[in-house]
């Protein structure tokens, strides 16, 4: 489809008058000048960060010291701020914790998920899945002595219907990193379900985004990072949910001293805490989980349902914007444009894609890119417009028709 230049405009006036979530754009300090099209690396800086940052740093940690562990809640901050982040889930609460990595979480959720499963010899992923992903699955396929299999979420249901009763774990995102590709959760989910293996779901592009079920779905383990559509900050800790139902059985891989029944009784051997508890590790990092806790304050009485009809709108626009506009200039869309196999990122491919990243940025244009040719356009449903998205097309179109940009080697 291709649509007028100034029909894009017009276009683009209407839909950001009509958008019931523009209010919420106060609630991030956003640099002047600057179109922010990388949420889904790094989310803004919401406004009540700072605040409660600096009410962390110099009031807590500087008058009241070691007494905030309670007197401010510092103990209970990991539950707390998993809670919080369990309502953006679908999560009732005591199911989600927050703190340490990423990778930290999804070795635990892998581990833990494939010890449930014993005598089953498989543990699936996608062979498109983030590097780390697909490190962390080998990685703990080899210490459980598991068989590592790589099979695309299109051909899941196919494979475990022939070799479902090896497997003890799938291993998926609902979006895909790269192309923005929206996968079907409930399908996968029920998949393997019916083959008697666990899920594991990686929600790092998707929390935030899009309304997620993970209770209704029947979710087993789930990960994911405070730092893209959570607006966390740079390295904001991570989150897992744990099914209530695995509670009991769960066992982690790294049993560490706060996630003891009796963590101040110093006992000689480990003992689980109760419930999801039990997932936490070392002492929490304060300052950047309350930083988390802070930012998702920006969710209070934000209807999910609301922010995946604007995020559907932002980067259909865009896609309308980049068949006008880049198209003839030799960028092509890899995103779907069924909006129900879309997630919140377009990205296109250009020869060029590393170049193009550098020099939208210096003219005020922020968006990152993925190897060897994709630039992707991260959209945020509670601070990104639509003019924006038509000042980065307009922006990138000059810059190629200008050469104003760097090759990359042949």
């Amino acid at each position: 489809m291709t649509t007028a230049p100034t029909a894009l405009d017009e276009q683009a006036a209407r839909l950001d008058a009509d958008d019931v979530l523009a209010p919420f754009r106060d609630r991030f300090l956003l640099p002047d000048g600057v179109v922010y099209l990388d949420g889904n690396s790094l989310g803004a800086l919401p406004a009540a960060v700072p605040r409660a940052l600096t009410d962390v740093v110099t009031r807590q940690w500087g008058t009241d010291l070691i007494r905030s562990w309670e007197t401010n809640g510092w103990w209970a901050a990991p539950l707390r701020v998993g809670d919080a982040v369990g309502r953006l889930l679908g999560a009732a609460p005591g199911q989600t914790v927050a703190g340490d990595s990423t990778s930290v979480q999804l070795f635990t959720a892998l581990s833990a998920a494939s010890a449930l499963r014993p005598g089953r010899t498989l543990l699936v992923t996608d062979p498109g899945h983030f590097p780390t992903d697909r490190y962390l699955a080998r990685a703990v396929a080899g210490r459980q002595g598991l068989e590592t299999r790589w099979v695309p979420p299109a051909g899941l249901a196919s494979f475990l219907a022939a070799e479902g009763d090896r497997v003890a774990v799938v291993s998926y995102s609902p979006v895909d990193f790269r192309t923005g590709e929206l996968h079907d959760m409930r399908a996968v989910t029920e998949a393997a379900h019916r083959a008697g293996a666990l899920v594991v779901w990686d929600l790092c592009h998707a929390a935030g985004a899009l309304p997620l079920h993970l209770d209704a779905l029947g979710v087993d383990f789930a990960v994911g990072c405070g730092y893209k559509f959570l607006n966390g900050g740079p390295g904001a800790p991570a989150y897992l949910y744990v099914a209530r139902r695995h509670h009991e059985a769960f066992e982690t891989p790294l049993p560490g001293w706060t996630g003891h029944a009796d963590p101040f009784g110093m006992g000689r051997d480990y003992a689980p805490a109760p419930g999801v508890g039990r997932a936490r590790i070392g002492t929490p990092p304060i300052l950047s989980l309350l930083s988390l806790e802070a930012a998702l304050t920006v969710f209070d009485d934000v209807d999910l349902a609301q922010v995946r009809a604007k995020s559907l709108s932002l980067t259909g626009f865009f896609l309308d914007c980049a068949a006008a506009l880049l198209a003839p200039l030799g960028f092509e869309s890899v995103t779907p444009a069924d909006p129900a196999r879309r997630g919140s990122h377009v990205a296109l491919r250009h020869p060029h894609a590393g170049g193009l990243t550098r020099a939208l940025a210096d003219h005020g244009v922020i968006i990152d890119m993925r190897p060897p040719d994709l630039l992707r356009f991260g959209v945020n449903a509670l601070y990104t417009t639509h003019r924006e998205l038509l000042t980065a097309a307009h922006r990138l179109r000059g810059i190629v028709e200008q050469g104003a940009y760097e090759e990359s080697p042949a």
